[in-house]
């Protein structure tokens, strides 16, 4: 079975190995030892802190395959960024440039480097393995977070943030990047990215241009990318966008990839997600005498944190959807026990 779960420190190799796979543009994971085993550090500790408001918390997760037990994925969330380092992105503005005596009337697009989404939460470092995108994985490695942030509200902010990656090709030449490092930079794209990824963002403040930039002194290569995502992460940006997220006024400032965002209570799957509790069904049998549902596939998760855990299952629900019918395996898989309460959304 495909479960979901915290990551602990002897996943560290199945993680170096998904950093390497990601490949560029994937900042979340640099190709790091330090950094990877700092990050799942952090996770364990945000995992187990009493949090009463969002703070410097990570939360990694892991998509295991338990007949294998082979890693094929990761997920994960950020509390609030920028807290502990800062958290740029390009807003994308107009200038107007007008004379009435002229009857001249110039709107000009600009980029101007700023932190205005400091201290909201971020859904991040999502990557499935190629042999694994089957089943519908990709949905419930996205949707899973949603219910974990439903679940345990207090931890994160009102606000929901997701950068999408950004136009590159398979050697990382970003357009947009190639633009800035012929003007400032003078460092290649997989450079400024993976200093990125390890913390290093001196050299952002330093060397960005601290005044807007006009779009239209860009090359038209850059100017084509903005806003635009990788042809890889297309299905993502849909698959949130039905969740209700949409594209903000904001830009990544390497690769111009798009922000979006959702108001937190707006965010379908939390929205429609059902608490319920567990009954056993017998392994046996398809549908227990008092269901009031044939079964269904469901996204499910327990209530817990450090021994949190999420499956996708078909099940069906029962008594004015009062109880979740699960095998006694579902339910061990789970980590809960009968008339534990689980939370859920149809997938």
């Amino acid at each position: 079975m495909i479960i979901i779960r915290p990551i602990p420190a002897d996943d560290y190799d199945s993680l170096y190995q998904i950093a390497v796979d990601s490949g560029h543009g994937f900042t979340s994971l640099p190709v790091n030892e330090e950094l990877l085993q700092s990050k799942i550090k952090r996770s364990e500790e945000s995992f187990s802190a009493k949090v009463t408001e969002p703070g410097d918390q990570g939360y990694l997760f892991v998509m295991e395959d338990t007949d294998t037990g082979e890693i094929v994925g990761t997920s994960g969330v950020e509390a609030a960024v920028g807290l502990d380092s800062p958290f740029y992105h390009y807003h994308l503005g107009k200038v107007v440039h007008s004379s009435s005596e002229l009857k001249v009337h110039n709107t000009v697009n600009t980029l101007t480097l700023c932190n205005d989404y400091s201290g909201v939460t971020e859904i991040c470092t999502l990557f499935l393995k190629e042999k694994a995108r089957v089943n519908s994985n990709g949905r419930f490695l996205s949707r899973f977070r949603f219910l974990f942030i439903g679940e345990h509200e207090k931890r994160f902010s009102d606000k929901i943030i997701a950068e999408m990656r950004g136009v590159s090709d398979e050697n990382g030449r970003s357009p947009f990047w190639e633009w800035l490092e012929k003007n400032f930079f003078s460092i290649d794209f997989p450079t400024a990215d993976y200093l990125t990824g390890t913390g290093n963002k001196r050299f952002i403040a330093e060397l960005m241009p601290k005044y807007p930039i006009y779009v239209s002194l860009l090359s038209e290569a850059a100017q084509s990318v903005i806003n635009k995502v990788h042809a890889k992460t297309e299905p993502a940006l849909r698959l949130l966008e039905s969740e209700g997220f949409h594209r903000s006024d904001y830009v990544d400032i390497f690769d111009a990839g798009p922000t979006i965002v959702s108001q937190r209570q707006h965010i379908k799957t939390i929205k429609q997600s059902q608490r319920l509790q567990v009954k056993y069904i017998d392994e046996n049998d398809s549908v227990d005498e008092n269901s009031s549902s044939m079964q269904q596939k469901y996204i499910m998760c327990n209530t817990k944190l450090e021994d949190f855990r999420a499956i996708q299952a078909k099940v069906s629900i029962c008594d004015n959807d009062r109880y979740a019918l699960l095998t006694e395996q579902m339910a061990e898989i789970l980590k809960v026990k009968e008339n534990d309460w689980i939370r859920m959304i149809a997938n």
